[in-house]
């Protein structure tokens, strides 16, 4: 098949090589002509996971995102939530009907990709998806090169239009084989996303060693007891706003990702264990301007807040972690950040939500 593959960070170079290792034809686009020069010359990535250390060919690396975009079939751009509206505006004049764009995780960037879109007068009948994390988890080893700790086994998808849904899943369904599982539309992919729940209370309450040492693990000895009760309680609102808008089980509940049993989690049963033990997530964290803190809480977390708001479902804990966190970066992300108000969704009662869903703009 061939699939673009559009952005620069760690999830971006994962799916360039792991998608061109499985036999498809990978167009890989990234902005930073600088940045990509490694690959351009080799036109390859490396890869280094359970099985050892190789150089995957990529089909056809570039700057031109239209030589990525135009004649794909699926295009996945694992790239940061805030990100989102600028690459729609940029591949805008090279989509076509019957595209379908993967945003692994979304954010509800599907119905912000849709609107930008529209507002750039692209015609182009395409289909927006979105599921619950990177379908990797991964970290680069500078600007030709990956190391990958575990693969998802479970992705949870949503789709905008609903509608499209049939159609988009049997087409990431060929990328993604026996990984894709359905979700009844995009809001509801939205609210699978394990970033806002997982991240928040791990830099927040690690905000002190985070800034102290000069890198610090907060998968590894940053989750203590104390932070798990958190996130269980964060990600109880989450499952309660999912319920409480009439969406099916399963949630995939985070604490799943800790288990050693019962039902597996997106990244199977020891995807936790895989990521520790990697080391890869050793690393130094500016509060600012990481985007665990400008995706997850400025994004994603007040994503959810607004979404319980607008749903009547008590979210405590997520609002006082929001509020925490537009202190630590000086900023007030829910004037600033992605809520359903800012994107002029807010008017909506639940039946014109539903609609919006299933039909598009």
């Amino acid at each position: 098949m061939e699939i673009a593959v559009l952005g620069g960070g760690n999830g971006c170079y994962a799916a360039a090589a792991a998608l061109s290792e499985r036999g498809h034809a990978v167009r890989f686009w990234r902005r930073d002509a600088a940045a990509l020069r490694p690959v351009l010359d080799s036109q390859s990535i490396r890869i280094r996971d359970h099985r050892g250390e190789r150089a995957v060919a990529i089909a056809r690396p570039t700057t031109d995102i239209g030589e990525a975009v135009r004649g794909a079939e699926l295009i996945v751009v694992p790239t940061p939530a805030f990100a989102q509206a600028d690459i729609a505006a940029a591949m805008a004049p090279h989509l076509s009907d019957g595209q379908v764009v993967f945003l692994p995780p979304g954010t509800f960037g599907s119905v912000v990709m849709a609107k930008r879109l529209r507002e750039l007068d692209c015609v182009a009948k395409v289909a927006f998806a979105e599921t619950g994390t990177l379908p990797w988890l991964v970290r680069k080893h500078g600007d030709a090169a990956v190391a990958i700790s575990a693969t998802a086994t479970r992705l949870p998808t949503g789709v905008f239009p609903a509608s499209a849904t049939d159609h988009a899943l049997e087409v990431i369904g060929r990328a993604f084989p026996g990984a894709v599982e359905r979700c009844e539309d995009a809001l509801s992919g939205a609210l699978m996303n394990a970033g806002p729940v997982i991240h928040p209370p791990l830099i927040l309450m690690n905000a002190g060693p985070i800034e102290h040492f000069e890198r610090w693990d907060i998968h590894n000895e940053g989750t203590q007891p104390s932070i798990r009760r958190v996130t269980d309680q964060l990600d109880a609102e989450r499952v309660a706003i999912r319920e409480a808008l009439g969406y099916r089980a399963p949630h995939f509940p985070l604490a799943d990702h800790y288990a050693s049993e019962g039902p597996e989690w997106m990244y199977g049963r020891t995807g936790h264990e895989k990521l520790v033990d990697s080391g890869d997530w050793r690393e130094r964290l500016d509060l600012k301007a990481h985007r665990y803190m400008l995706e997850d809480v400025g994004h994603g977390l007040a994503f959810l807040v607004s979404v319980g708001e607008w749903a009547g479902v008590p979210c405590p804990v997520a609002a006082g972690l929001l509020a925490i966190g537009s202190a630590v970066a000086g900023r007030d992300f829910r004037r600033t950040g992605r809520t359903l108000g800012t994107l002029g969704l807010d008017g909506l009662d639940r039946a014109g939500m539903a609609r919006l869903l299933a039909q598009g703009l």
